[in-house]
């Protein structure tokens, strides 16, 4: 029987001694790892984020720099997150469009969440979407589209309730930023066209690599 390979922890990387890491995982500097998390073989981690309790990330899930995914978020393969994304207390990504026990022809169906978005607590994410850069996902949301950049989504399904500055306040409605003073005259466009859609399909779940 082969030894089992172990991760080793880059200079400035701190993982919990309950947590699991592959040894095929790569783990950037500055990050940590805390209690019961898993991190499964070919996942990337940038550099300086924060890994929560119980979080598990499967396989070749890729997370960009300053990423912080708290207690029991879920992020299966076919995730990507850019860099500075938040994800919330038992947020859940899904990659399967049609989930059945067996299911010999299933086709892994990608997401990904652009920088600097926000993943709200208890939040599922449907699968074969994009959630752009400064984008917010209120707490409990189903998001089923696409989610354009600076867009706060909330509800069951998730629909359109405003946009965001890139500090996540709100914008009026010359999309101007009150708390900072930031301006987007590029949302002015959206906000005139932008309609919620309804939810796509009857369900989808998750499937873990094995």
């Amino acid at each position: 029987m082969s030894p089992v390979r172990r991760f080793v922890a880059m200079p400035g990387v701190r993982v919990h001694p309950t947590a699991e890491v592959s040894a095929n995982s790569v783990i950037g500097e500055g990050t940590s790892i805390w209690h019961c998390a898993q991190i499964r073989e070919g996942a990337r981690i940038g550099r300086h984020c924060n890994i929560g309790k119980d979080v598990y990330i499967d396989a070749d899930v890729v997370v960009g720099d300053d990423c912080k995914i708290q207690n029991f978020a879920t992020l299966y393969r076919g995730v990507t997150l850019g860099d500075r994304v938040f994800v919330g207390p038992h947020a859940c990504f899904t990659n399967d469009l049609y989930p059945r026990a067996v299911s010999p022809g299933w086709k892994l169906v990608p997401t990904a969440v652009e920088s600097g978005a926000s993943i709200g607590a208890n939040a599922t994410i449907l699968c074969g979407i994009t959630i752009g850069r400064n984008a917010m996902v209120a707490a409990g949301a189903v998001v089923a589209d696409d989610v354009p950049a600076h867009a706060l989504v909330a509800g069951v399904p998730a629909k359109l309730v405003r946009w965001v500055c890139e500090c996540g306040r709100g914008l009026d409605r010359n999309m101007r930023c009150a708390y900072d003073g930031q301006t987007y005259p590029q949302l002015r466009k959206g906000a005139a066209g932008a309609r919620p859609r309804r939810l796509r399909g009857s369900s989808t779940s998750s499937r873990s690599s094995r």
